[in-house]
């Protein structure tokens, strides 16, 4: 018998890489979501790769599970990229492990995905708690007739005004037109004086009246936000400006239905279907607090038996599927204020805020001036002192590291000393860094560092298998280039590979636990007004000082006992009215200068770095670095604008704001 060896050797090299993958995809799921496979048959099975949160629907699911015998239920979790099937009968839950692992479907998109089975003891998951609609939050089915939704889709005339952009504007993933008063996306405003002629197109008055009569709206708009969403795209987490428009927020859907997304600070989300032709109201809680967006995919999670009825979409996991979008056009009526915002809701009130307003660049090449000036210079200047206080890990990213398999390839993007380049001695991996000098701290340990920007890494597309960013999208001066620093991290990973992302916190305090940050204040009153420390730590010397609130700054300074008002000399901050964040506070502001003491160069004698000829403390430089501090929701939000990731895991981590993606 003639027997083929490279037909052979071809077969045992597909079975070592199935293995592979079978192995670890029930790895993944034990450590992000705590499944636990089992190594005998059982009735049920967890089918990595074939969840609602990687775009296989139900029936398409199901239909190849029945060819393997009779199924007693199949359930999806939400946003999640595997179910469980469980079978009447052990023989066909074996059939299906024995036919189906490893083999492909193809989704509704044209993809091809492989499924990847392991048996299970029971289904389990994280489940949702029992969810109501946001206090003054109502959506009303079928407000118009389709006759209505015909005249209105066909009154916007986008082809028609083009060249009057009082009338219409072109953004990145939409078009937009206004009626009544322009909306000002670049300081979320209206100007109250100039009302744009014209008025609402004439069919928008009717229905108006008619919302009126009914009592579904309480006053009449006078401004009207028309978008045009393309299927695949939607609209980052948001509270409309409560100084720009009154209590009531009023939108229609029409072309297709949409889920929309409701956060509540506390991290509360609800996920309202809004079907084809329904009209959302927002007032009170639901218009001031929660912030409401569309996450950017092709596909909704809705219920299965009522899949264009407006409201919840529950955690009964036995009766989700997907929906696929549409081209969605939505009406927004609103009311310009005309008197300051009294709400009761003042820590997300622009208005009672009172926070001066930041002197951010206007255009990418401001941006860049602003992060070379406020980012990469301070940084090459402060970078030994810096080092110094960057030693002592953080327990979180040592975890996602360590639970890595071996070999894999991971970049540190944005390494500084490069304190996370040793961690995991069985990985192959590489630092970055903008900062030349920190690099060459990188080297002088032996680890592999080279200098580039993070929105351009010189490393071939899908070439590694994990990623970490910590600390660093928080210094690019403008949310396009944020997204683009996201998007270069998703453009090194190859399919599957995951990345963890930390950035600083708006919230230092969050479910009642104040951060590390705050609560590590052990300076006066008297004091904080004197010397704005970055990280403040009294009498620690550098070399015992801990990490602090964030991956950032952690330094020491002289005891302040004997330091005079006005010793701490700052540099002129040139060209920018950004606010100087008074440190170890809570933060006022996004878009912040945050203070760096430079305390001599480590390595000198102490006598010679912190004191002068007569034993006075001498005044150190100050640097100042830009910051953007991320609120609740908007790095999440930030993420699913990359359209080719899927968020694993979301958490707060004394201070940070954190996920990890994995690349789809």
């Amino acid at each position: 018998m003639n027997i083929d060896h490279k037909a052979v050797l071809k077969l045992n090299k597909m079975e070592k890489k199935f293995l592979r993958k079978q192995s670890k995809a029930r790895h993944v799921l034990l450590k992000h979501e705590g499944i636990q496979a089992v190594s005998y048959p059982t009735q049920s099975l967890v089918v990595a790769n074939g969840g609602l949160g990687n775009g296989v629907c139900r029936k398409q699911l199901l239909l190849a599970l029945e060819k393997c015998g009779p199924v007693e239920d199949l359930l999806m979790p939400p946003n999640k990229p595997y179910a469980f099937v469980i079978y009447q009968s052990i023989e066909g839950s074996k059939k299906a492990y024995g036919t189906l692992n490893g083999k492909e479907i193809i989704d509704d998109l044209g993809h091809k995905i492989f499924l990847y089975l392991n048996f299970v003891e029971k289904a389990q998951w994280k489940k949702l708690g029992l969810q109501t609609l946001p206090p003054g939050l109502l959506v009303v089915e079928e407000i118009i007739p389709p006759e209505d939704e015909k005249l209105l889709l066909e009154s916007i005339k986008w082809t028609g005004d083009t060249g009057n952009q009082n009338f219409q504007k072109s953004l990145k993933h939409r078009r937009v037109k206004h009626f009544g008063y322009e909306f000002h996306y670049e300081n979320n405003t209206v100007d109250k004086d100039k009302p744009l002629p014209g008025g609402f197109p004439d069919i928008c008055n009717g229905i108006l009246e008619k919302w009126l009569k009914e009592g579904y709206i309480k006053h009449k708009p006078d401004q009207l936000t028309i978008n045009e969403y393309e299927p695949g795209h939607g609209i980052p987490a948001h509270i409309d400006t409560h100084s720009a428009f009154e209590d009531e927020i009023v939108s229609l859907s029409l072309g297709s239905a949409i889920v929309m997304d409701f956060k509540h600070p506390d991290g509360v989300t609800v996920q309202v279907m809004l079907p084809r032709r329904s009209l959302l109201v927002m007032t009170g809680e639901s218009r001031y607090l929660w912030t409401h967006g569309i996450t950017p995919r092709k596909f909704d999670t809705v219920q299965a038996s009522k899949q264009f009825k407006g409201g919840i979409i529950t955690s009964d996991i036995g009766d989700l599927t997907l929906s696929k979008r549409g081209m969605r056009t939505s009406f927004t009526f609103r009311k310009v204020r005309r008197t300051p915002c009294n709400c009761s809701y003042s820590s997300v009130c622009d208005r009672q805020r009172q926070a001066p307003p930041p002197s951010l660049p206007a255009s990418s090449k401001e941006a860049l001036q602003l992060e070379q000036e406020h980012v990469h210079h301070v940084y090459d200047e402060i970078a030994r002192h810096f080092s110094s206080t960057r030693h002592s890990p953080w327990p979180r990213i040592v975890e996602f590291l360590k639970a890595l398999p071996s070999g894999s390839i991971v970049a540190d993007i944005g390494c500084g000393n490069g304190k996370y380049l040793g961690i995991n001695k069985e990985l192959y991996m590489i630092g970055c860094d903008r900062s030349l000098n920190l690099v060459n701290i990188c080297r002088e340990r032996q680890f592999q560092a080279l200098v580039c920007d993070a929105l351009s890494v010189p490393v071939r597309s899908g070439s590694c298998d994990a990623c970490i960013s910590i600390a660093v999208i928080h210094h690019f001066a403008t949310a396009e280039r944020r997204v683009e620093a996201l998007q270069e991290l998703a453009r090194l990973l190859r399919p599957g590979g995951q990345a963890l992302i930390y950035v600083w916190a708006m919230e230092q305090e969050y479910k009642n636990q104040k951060s590390k940050y705050l609560k590590e204040n052990r300076i006066s009153q008297g004091e904080k007004e004197d010397i704005n420390n970055d990280r403040f730590m009294e009498a620690l010397p550098v070399n015992q000082m801990p990490d602090g609130v964030s991956e950032d700054p952690a330094l020491s300074v002289p005891s302040t006992n004997n330091i005079k008002k006005g010793e701490y000399k700052s540099r002129k901050i040139s060209n920018s009215e950004l606010p100087v964040h008074r440190n170890r506070t809570s933060f006022h502001s996004q878009d912040v200068l945050v203070p760096w003491h430079l305390k001599g160069n480590p390595g000198k004698d102490k006598a010679v770095k912190s004191f002068g000829l007569a034993g006075c403390p001498n005044p150190s430089p100050v640097f100042h670095r830009y910051y953007h501090v991320f609120c609740d929701g908007e790095l999440e939000a930030s993420c699913q604008a990359l359209g080719d990731v899927s968020i694993l895991q979301s958490y707060y981590d004394e201070g940070n704001w954190c996920v990890v993606l994995q690349k789809v």
